[in-house]
């Protein structure tokens, strides 16, 4: 798709739009700083890489197949090839989808690789576009801008994320419907895709930052571990938002089965009402010629008063036995964390009672 290439000279001097050759001399030269950004490589671009760089034969695959890499981190002879994971912002999908960058470290070079456009590299590009300050300081250094602004970019989605599980829990309590559920587990799909990819780039930083590479300076390694500390909290909030969804799911389910409860119970109550009233209206309905009472006056106006008095008594006693809360419902007020004052300053006054203070 494109391919966009950067040299920084030791005495400052900025050149992009490389030629092969000149990409070739900068390489042999190790002189400055050396970025050769790939999106998209085709079998092509794997053989100019190959050419320019002597790339191995297994890592340009890494960077030309479509295929999902684990992030992992090879080591060759004279540099190493780190792929890592971000967030594919451009994807149209419901469910967050991942794409990976792929970064090829050398003492004087960085070849990106990634197939699908990122936010993270326009961002890094315009900034080496406009003074170069993300290659002045070697090329371990441009790597690590590169990966801390992919990483960077995972905190929108999971802000935004942040707010959609508000958005259900208030949903949940409130009129918990069918498309509450599959809001749920798409939150819960959309967790778990970035878990997949962000565990294992615990592990990825973690080896950057403890001197376990010699092409990574002691001065450049302390910013792979902030970016190690980046990672544990993004991680962490997307725990809280896997258990977010999971106590959704646990409420919603259990709204529904007490909804359902509710439903049977009204149900009940008039199955449970009705019941002798069709006994005594299958007795009197019955084409019998000889059966008592048929010719006495008030007999129609005493079954009504019987079946009135039926309806009353079976409602009365549900409703002494708390089985039906028709009346008994009172509104509470809302509870507050607040603690009184008087408790915080006996709490504080038995603080300075203690030795260290």
């Amino acid at each position: 798709m494109g391919m966009q290439s950067y040299h920084l000279s030791a005495d400052g001097v900025l050149r992009s739009g490389l030629t092969e050759e000149e990409i070739r001399a900068a390489v042999e030269a190790e002189d400055g700083t050396l970025w050769l950004d790939v999106c998209g490589a085709t079998e092509d671009d794997g053989e100019y890489m190959a050419r320019s760089f002597g790339f191995h034969r297994l890592a340009i695959e890494d960077c030309i197949s479509t295929s999902i890499h684990a992030p992992k981190i090879d080591e060759f002879d004279d540099h190493i090839l780190v792929i890592v994971h971000g967030i594919n912002h451009r994807a149209e999908s419901e469910i967050v989808e991942t794409t990976e960058l792929a970064v090829f470290l050398g003492s004087h070079y960085v070849v990106s690789s990634h197939h699908d456009p990122l936010y993270s590299v326009d961002s890094v590009l315009r900034l080496v576009e406009r003074d170069a300050r993300p290659m002045r300081r070697g090329a371990d250094f441009l790597a690590y801008v590169l990966i801390d602004t992919l990483i960077d970019n995972v905190m929108p989605t999971l802000d935004r994320m942040s707010e959609v599980a508000d958005e259900i829990e208030e949903e949940v309590i409130r009129s918990p419907q069918r498309s509450t559920l599959e809001d749920i587990m798409k939150l819960k799909r959309s967790a778990l895709q970035i878990h997949r990819v962000m565990a294992p780039q615990r592990e990825v930083l973690n080896r950057l930052s403890r001197r376990e590479f010699s092409i990574v300076r002691d001065e450049v390694q302390i910013f792979y571990r902030d970016v190690y500390d980046h990672i544990v909290r993004l991680e962490d909030m997307d725990q809280s938002l896997r258990d977010r969804a999971d106590n959704a799911l646990a409420t919603h389910l259990s709204a529904v089965a007490n909804k359902q409860n509710e439903t049977m119970k009204v149900l009940s109550v008039v199955a449970t009402i009705f019941l002798p009233l069709a006994l005594v209206a299958g007795i009197y309905g019955m084409n019998f010629e000889y059966m008592p009472d048929l010719g006495w006056h008030w007999g129609y106006f005493a079954v009504l008063g019987f079946v009135g008095a039926v309806i009353v008594g079976v409602v009365s006693w549900f409703w002494a036995r708390s089985w039906i809360a028709w009346g008994r419902r009172r509104v509470r007020g809302a509870r507050t964390f607040a603690v009184e004052p008087e408790k915080l300053i006996g709490y504080i006054g038995n603080l300075k009672k203690l030795p260290h203070l």
